[in-house]
């Protein structure tokens, strides 16, 4: 047996290097190594828990964990990515049995410590309906049961008299295993078959949480705080990651677990259409007589402001150059950098860092916010909140009173941003149409190559989007096509078509379009998956593209290309009420020039409501098995 106070210190390093791993999770280049740091100190903690609590002989338990970790290893390597899902609910599910096991062997060897009794009841409870709703959410996703939401008879009713049941047996006999096991069996069973697979993504999320619980509480059965520790932190991430699916669905958990439809949505789609309507920038704007090229050639002091555009752009790169340009010329060049201008603290800070731009250069808000009246440009970078004056005195909006930069001080505003639409606040910002401000709209690397030429005196002009007549066929649309939207769905993971899907890429891209990737929150069995199968080809991270980051490009875009997605394209979302997607957010494939949909029928999706897009005037539809259809799509380019 470990002393306690070794065992303590043990923990606190397990705990903080599983939470190092998962914290390195969310960047793109860190989060393989972070998912290995968070699993090999999960392993270890394994091994310490077991040893210490002198449940298994220090040998059994080394090679338990041997042959346990073989058995993982075959299986993850013989698992196929469409399968993946399907395995990490079954992982899910294996985490609840294990803390179900746990549960049995406390219970049984504790018959006169009470509490450890009742939190072992409740520990057996969470585990078994864990497993049990895992191995429904596999045999689901799976196709071995139905798919779409299984509601029996009185179905609500029989759930609730087994919580109550379940509930009843851990208070008053908490000791009987094999009733708590039955009952929470069944309940586990009940809640999670009435779910329908279009939501069941949400449901795996919340299963993983479950796990995590179920050992936090087995932890406390057993009065072990490392257990209870790790338990606490894979619970919390699974219902934070439940928390975010369900936004992104726009549907609440109680909703999606009772099979009710989906809520409307707080932001109807004509109140958005009349903010962006609000902010359009006038065509006055290209005649401003002051040029960027005078502005910058001449400019002494310059505050460049990074905001989570440059991120999705990924022009640090340009941005470096850009301010190298400038100090060549004898410029003061510093970065002022919003609290919360990336997705998380520090966002803009790591990626300027990563292409050296020197620390010191570097300055939070209040440090350099007195600066801008003095400075001769401000240039902005993919930024629009935390650089919106409006915050000082639009009342009742969401950037209303939030400290920003005060870059409307400054004696020039360049703003480099993809459009004049309103940032995630939904605030029109009044800078994009004050006399002082030029804009640069398009992509941010593009825009910033601009400036870095105009340093040197070099002619910078805007190049608006080319408008393409529409035309009949596939062929001619692709072949005059500038701008390509390419949306993944299920359908593609099913047909393995994401080889075909970057060769019609690639061929697009040859021709000179700007071609990019729309993904859904919830396009795949679980969050990223679509991400993981075009990342598995080779296609840049940097053209993998969130909905709320391009939903507003498709009405701007040449030709939409839908392969193997139904329900995150349905335009009925907005319409259909009573229907498990209405008000669900979707991609605004339908604002397309064209739209060409490669799908295998045209029955409808998960959710089982039809869509008005196969029936569309500007709709090509070209069913059949994706890889074929797109590979025709590639010869028609």
């Amino acid at each position: 047996m470990i002393p306690s106070t070794v065992y303590y210190i043990i923990s606190a390093v397990i705990v903080l290097g599983v939470l190092i791993g998962i914290s390195m999770m969310s960047k793109v280049k860190s989060a393989k190594a972070g998912n290995t740091l968070s699993a090999v100190f999960t392993l270890f903690a394994i091994a310490v828990v077991l040893y210490d609590n002198q449940i298994l002989t220090a040998w059994q338990a080394w090679l338990g964990i041997a042959v346990g970790s073989v058995v993982g290893i075959i299986g993850a390597y013989k698992v196929k990515m469409i399968e993946m899902p399907q395995a990490v609910a079954l992982l899910n599910g294996l985490g609840g049995l294990a803390s179900a096991l746990v549960a049995i062997l406390t219970v049984q060897q504790s018959s006169s410590d009470k509490f450890a009794v009742y939190a072992g009841a409740v520990a057996l409870f969470v585990g078994w309906v864990t497993f049990t709703g895992s191995l429904v959410a596999a045999g689901k996703l799976h196709k071995l049961l139905p798919q779409k939401p299984v509601v029996w008879k009185a179905h609500s009713l029989i759930t609730a008299v087994t919580l109550i049941a379940v509930f009843a047996v851990m208070v008053f006999i908490p000791d009987n295993i094999i009733l708590n096991s039955l009952l929470s069996a069944f309940f586990g069973v009940a809640f999670a078959i009435r779910v329908g697979g279009a939501d069941m993504p949400i449901t795996i999320s919340l299963l993983n949480s479950l796990s995590g619980v179920a050992g936090g509480i087995a932890g406390i059965a057993v009065g072990d705080p490392l257990l209870v520790a790790i338990g606490g932190v894979v619970g919390a991430s699974g219902l934070l990651l439940t928390q975010i699916m369900c936004k992104a669905m726009n549907r609440s958990l109680i909703s999606i677990l009772l099979g009710s439809a989906s809520k409307k949505s707080s932001k109807p789609k004509a109140e958005i259409k009349e903010t962006v309507e609000a902010v359009a920038a006038p065509e006055e704007e290209k005649e401003k007589e002051i040029t960027v090229e005078d502005i910058l050639s001449s400019a002494k002091k310059v505050i460049i402001v990074p905001g989570y555009g440059m991120a999705l752009a990924q022009a640090q790169s340009a941005v470096k150059a850009l301010a190298d340009k400038l100090e060549g010329k004898g410029a003061e060049v510093k970065f002022a950098i919003h609290p919360v201008a990336g997705r998380m603290p520090g966002h803009m800070n790591v990626l300027l860092c990563e292409v050296d731009v020197p620390y010191d250069k570097l300055y939070e808000m209040d440090a350099i916010n007195g600066e801008f009246k003095d400075c001769d440009a401000a240039i902005i970078v993919g930024a629009n909140d935390v650089i919106n004056p409006a915050a000082n005195t639009a009342e009742g909006t969401p950037i209303y009173g939030m400290p920003v930069l005060n870059v409307a001080d400054a004696k020039n505003v360049i703003i480099c941003n993809f459009d004049t639409k309103p940032g995630y606040a939904g605030v029109p910002n009044p800078l994009y149409e004050s006399e002082g401000t030029i804009m640069m709209l398009g992509d941010a690397k593009e825009t910033v190559a601009q400036l870095t030429d105009a340093v040197s005196g070099k002619k910078t002009v805007a190049e608006p989007v080319t408008e393409v007549k529409e035309e009949i066929t596939v062929g001619d649309i692709l072949s005059s096509a500038k701008k390509v939207i390419i949306v993944p769905g299920y359908g593609m993971a099913l047909a393995q078509a994401q080889s075909a899907v970057k060769a019609l890429a690639d061929k697009l891209e040859g021709k000179g379009a700007e071609v990019k990737f729309a993904i859904h929150p919830v396009a795949g069995r679980m969050p990223g998956h679509m991400n993981v199968l075009l990342c598995e080809v080779d296609v840049p991270y940097d053209k993998l593209y969130e909905m709320d980051a391009i939903n507003g490009e498709f009405k701007d875009c040449d030709a939409a290309i839908i392969v193997g997605a139904n329900d995150v394209i349905n335009p009925a979302a907005n319409t259909a009420e009573g229907t498990p997607i209405y008000g669900m957010p979707v991609l605004n494939v339908a604002d397309a020039k064209n739209v060409i949909i490669c799908n295998f029928d045209t029955k409808p999706g998960y959710a089982g409501v039809p869509n008005p897009l196969y029936e569309s005037e500007g709709t090509i539809m070209m069913l059949g098995d994706a890889k074929e259809t797109v590979a025709q799509l590639t010869a028609s380019v």
